[in-house]
């Protein structure tokens, strides 16, 4: 009997023993990362002050007056600081009173741009002149104007650019005013380990561990009072939770680092979905389908450590819910709350107002347009620029045979976008050049590199056809910009283009949709060979359409989520 007793007793031991040690272990680890974050703060206290006392005194000497070749020159100068002085409703910041925070709560005996932390923006390629970037620094001039003590620090591995070259960067393509007393550039030294050519085999695994390495790199030269990733390294934001619990972290996804459409990819037979379609056979295409499964789970795991989730899109929005959320919360939720069940929508800011206000739509300017075929990407090989040209030299062999461009002169395919130099990307473009020989169309397309915003401006005002041909774009800020200078657009039938943008909102057609390369060829076909009253019209319909994505929705849209991590942060 006592042998029974001492057997059951063994058990019973051993039975909690097992239940009790993950979390044991987890609870060490957890002490384990947190003591490493007391450390990292203590040893970068002393750059934190220096930061801060760096700031204030750029601050003031950004308002001591200069003197001005007349007195209206000073008064405007003067009204320029003062702009930063308030809460610019013009920038989707509304005007609240002293003790309302903008979403509704209230903040006791605070008023609502006292705020003076420190916000930190985890975007190591933020010169790479995209929409991504667009994003970045429309963000940074929406949290200036509603926090105009709060410090912007940007995590960067930019280092052939200083403050003052990266903010006439942005002033150039982007045409985005931004507060420098305030902003600050962190340099990174470990970039290098988020780069996917580092990673020849096992690349998703690889950069998001790399984040995790430059995510730390950021922490030892400051830690944030909030922590906001604008690239969409999730790795980087729980490495922030388990360093440091009690600061606040948010996630602006551009596109899930994995999604249930990159698996279904694999048994594509068509070709059309992506650089993996159809890898999924034999034996390397089932461990890298068992790879990629094992990955989105991992990535889910992470994602949940996020305080506060924005997409870009409702596709992107759709595919983060089931990574990062449960399948409860997929059901219930109809409007995003921020939360990594349910995401907040935040379509990206796109310059609608300058684009509408610059070019007009009608019978007078539809006589300047030329029949060019504009594409606006950055030079990358997701961006399928192949398939635009395969499908322009279509097009121009076909078009022959329409009788309704005999009088009209060749159409032209202008394709600008950045690369980033000392990268893959100079020599994808090389290739492409290649192609566009190969298919006897050199004479008929330009390639602009890096161009300027008033370059890109001129092209939207003559162009008459916008194209974009990434499959599953995740938003598509060019298509949107299409929209807003009266393009007629034509886009891959996938993704944000097809979930958000070129629909019809119940007044007709505002754009063309296509998936191969003979349905963009007749699509281009079709575009050009509208009447001139249909063309017209289309591109008033799909001007008004943008009009749900301009920089204002998305600055209001910013801030109300923003405002719950700086909340938290107090």
């Amino acid at each position: 009997m006592a042998f029974l007793s001492n057997a059951i007793l063994a058990l019973v031991v051993l039975a909690t023993s097992v239940l009790l040690l993950p979390r044991l272990a987890g609870t060490l680890l957890g002490l384990v990362f947190r003591s490493a974050g007391w450390l990292i703060r203590r040893r970068t206290r002393s750059r934190r002050e220096y930061v801060i006392a760096r700031a204030r005194l750029e601050e003031e000497e950004h308002r001591v007056p200069r003197p001005k070749s007349s007195t209206n020159s000073l008064a405007r100068s003067q009204a320029e600081d003062e702009d930063w002085e308030k809460v610019d409703s013009s920038s989707g910041a509304k005007t609240v009173s002293s003790n309302d925070n903008g979403d509704g709560s209230k903040n006791e005996g605070t008023t609502p741009d006292d705020w003076d932390g420190i916000i930190g923006f985890f975007h190591p390629f933020c010169n790479a002149g995209g929409g991504g970037e667009r994003v970045l620094w429309e963000a940074i001039r929406a949290t200036q104007q509603r926090w105009p003590k709060a410090i912007c620090a940007i995590y960067t591995g930019d280092h052939e650019v200083n403050k003052t070259t990266m903010l006439e960067r942005v002033e150039n393509r982007f045409n985005i005013h931004l507060h420098s007393p305030t902003i600050v550039l962190l340099y990174l030294t470990t970039r290098k380990y988020v780069v996917s050519s580092s990673y020849p085999y096992m690349t998703l695994l690889g950069q998001s561990l790399g984040s995790l390495v430059v995510a730390y790199d950021a922490f030892t030269l400051l830690v944030p009072d909030v922590f906001v990733d604008t690239m969409g390294y999730a790795f980087a934001l729980a490495l922030c939770k388990w360093l440091f619990p009690t600061v606040p972290t948010g996630a602006y996804v551009h596109y899930p680092t994995i999604s249930t459409d990159m698996l279904s990819s694999l048994d594509d037979e068509t070709g059309v979905q992506g650089i993996n379609s159809g890898a999924g056979k034999g034996l390397k295409g089932t461990l890298k389908r068992r790879y990629w499964q094992l990955f989105a789970q991992l990535y889910g795991w992470v994602g949940r450590h996020v305080d506060v989730v924005m997409c870009n899109s409702s596709w992107t929005s759709a595919h983060i819910r089931k990574l990062w959320g449960t399948s409860k919360a997929i059901e219930s939720t109809e409007e995003g709350t921020g939360s990594s069940s349910s995401p907040a929508v935040v379509f990206p800011p796109t310059a609608v107002s300058e684009l509408q206000s610059t070019i007009t739509v009608d019978a007078e300017s539809e006589r300047t347009r030329q029949p060019v075929i504009l594409y606006i990407a950055q030079f990358r090989p997701e961006k399928n620029h192949p398939l635009v040209l395969r499908s322009f030299a279509r097009f121009l062999q076909e078009r022959n045979r329409n009788p309704v461009f005999a009088d009209n002169p060749p159409p032209r395919l202008v394709l600008i976008g950045s690369v980033r130099h000392s990268s893959p990307d100079e020599t994808h473009i090389y290739n492409l050049r290649l192609l566009a020989h190969e298919l006897k169309i050199r004479d008929h397309t330009t390639f602009l590199c890096d161009a300027s915003w008033p370059a890109v401006l001129s092209h939207l005002g003559t162009a008459s056809v916008g194209v974009n041909g990434m499959w599953n774009e995740h938003f598509g800020i060019c298509v949107v910009e299409y929209q807003a200078a009266g393009l007629i657009c034509v886009t891959h039938d996938s993704g944000g283009p097809r979930e958000d943008i070129v629909i019809d909102l119940g007044d007709g057609a505002t754009g063309f949709r296509a998936e191969t390369e003979e349905q963009f060829a007749a699509a281009f076909e079709a575009a050009l060979a509208l009447p001139v009253e249909e063309k017209i019209a289309m591109r008033l319909r799909a001007r008004r359409s943008a009009l749900r994505f301009t920089e204002e929705e998305f600055a209001k849209k910013w801030l109300a989520q923003v405002q719950k991590l700086v909340k938290a942060s107090r």
